[in-house]
């Protein structure tokens, strides 16, 4: 599984819409929708600040995107 599916099959799991996810971890909707359908690539932080914005272990998305 990609990087990106996960983010957004976990967000989706968790009812979190890209806004809320965007308020809570300071980057924007459009990023994020951005990494969501694979456009870009997240980086390092963005990824922890995700993998902590919607409680899941940070590790558990390393192993995807390594």
């Amino acid at each position: 599984m990609h990087i990106e599916i996960k983010i957004r099959e976990i967000r989706e799991n968790k009812n979190v819409s890209l806004s809320q996810l965007s308020k809570i971890t300071g980057i924007s909707k459009s990023h994020i929708s951005n990494i969501e359908r694979g456009e870009k690539e997240p980086s390092i932080s963005i990824i922890i600040r995700i993998a902590l914005a919607l409680h899941v272990d940070e590790k558990e998305l390393y192993k995807i995107y390594f």
